[in-house]
């Protein structure tokens, strides 16, 4: 245990909280759990210790022990509403967006799952897959039909519970049946109730090249991706830096998993534009306030590279929004929750992609 650390009256100010924990001092908020209050919670993480200077250091059980703290010292930033100094892009004084939070909670989860056995079992399992060419599915669906990444979304921050009755196997054979060119899964648990299992299940029960829809911000997710029959991954430039882009995009090449690069304003793509991904997405929603522009991702489109596919994300339910999309320049179309909703998804997507109504006037 650290030193000036053994109770609760130790603790000092918040601003010596904030040293010990390498967080930088934003806005507070109220607590978000509902129930322990602050000093009882606080009382209950100090009195496991909180690691420090050890000859320990860089053994096994070392790492293990780095590994909670770093855990404990993201649930304190969760619960005050604070941020952590190696989270980046948000300013002091500010208070936590939606998409701050979600990669808080990411980081967390990452970090209670890691570890070097569960890496190598997962290099086993990623063995056993071969990617199946996302990007070239769109490709080839584009010259045709709208090509249409149908999403397995079972709930959302912003919608809440979307589909109560949420069978992957199932509805992944219906969107097939309807006409979809590739599949997107939602695999964030803690804000959208997906897991890696849906994505594995949908996976295996089509022929459909498959999308991990989740916040990548490691490596490891993308050994998760690939061991769990992912055939591409997203990457959201608004929560990663230019050197984390640069590595998340290299370790998918390393790894044959297509990327889509999602993108939400021009600052954003003038960030992506080196990277060379086989697919790039203007997603309508803006993930630090959930309010959806269709308007911006219209202008955005004639900037994306030509080579890559071009993906419209959010906002699209009809097929008047896709003909208006489809004149914008995008070649594909993520959709989702209008699809969700639907008794059956895959007939509202037959009934979508009707020629004579994509191509009406």
């Amino acid at each position: 245990m650290r030193p000036g650390l053994t109770s609760c009256s130790s603790f000092g100010t918040l601003k010596e909280l904030q040293a010990k924990f390498w967080l930088m001092p934003v806005t507070l908020a109220p607590c978000r759990n509902g129930g322990i209050g602050r000093r009882a919670w606080f009382r209950s993480m100090y009195s496991q210790g909180c690691g420090g200077s050890s000859p320990l250091f860089g053994t096994i059980k070392f790492c293990k022990e780095r590994q909670k703290r770093d855990a404990k010292a993201s649930r304190f930033c969760f619960l005050w509403n604070l941020q952590p100094l190696s989270h980046p892009g948000l300013a002091l004084g500010t208070v936590m967006t939606h998409l701050d939070r979600i990669l808080v909670q990411t980081r967390i989860a990452l970090s209670q799952r890691r570890s070097p056995d569960r890496l190598r079992e997962l290099e086993r399992m990623a063995a056993d897959h071969t990617p199946r060419g996302f990007a070239a599915a769109l490709r080839t669906a584009a010259k045709t039909r709208p090509a249409v990444i149908a999403e397995l979304k079972k709930a959302s921050p912003s919608k809440g519970l979307i589909r109560p009755e949420f069978d992957p196997a199932w509805l992944a054979q219906s969107l097939e049946r309807g006409g979809a060119a590739c599949l997107s899964v939602l695999t964030d648990e803690p804000f959208f109730q997906g897991s890696l299992r849906n994505l594995e299940i949908a996976s295996q029960s089509v022929k459909l090249p498959c999308l991990r829809k989740d916040f990548i911000v490691d490596e490891f997710q993308i050994v998760e991706a690939r061991a769990h029959r992912a055939d591409a991954i997203l990457l959201i430039v608004a929560a990663l830096t230019d050197a984390e882009l640069r590595t998340l995009r290299k370790a998918a090449k390393d790894a044959e998993l297509d990327v889509l690069c999602e993108v939400h304003d021009r600052e954003e793509l003038a960030r992506a534009l080196d990277l060379g991904c086989e697919m790039f997405g203007v997603n309508s929603r803006n993930l630090r306030t959930f309010e959806v522009n269709t308007a911006e991702a219209e202008k955005l489109a004639e900037l994306l590279p030509t080579d890559s596919v071009r993906v419209a994300e959010s906002g699209i339910g009809s097929a008047a929004d896709i003909r208006r999309m489809l004149g914008a320049g995008y070649d594909a179309f993520l959709i989702g929750e209008s699809l969700m909703r639907k008794d059956d998804p895959g007939e509202a997507l037959a009934a979508l992609l009707q020629p004579q109504l994509v191509a009406a006037e």
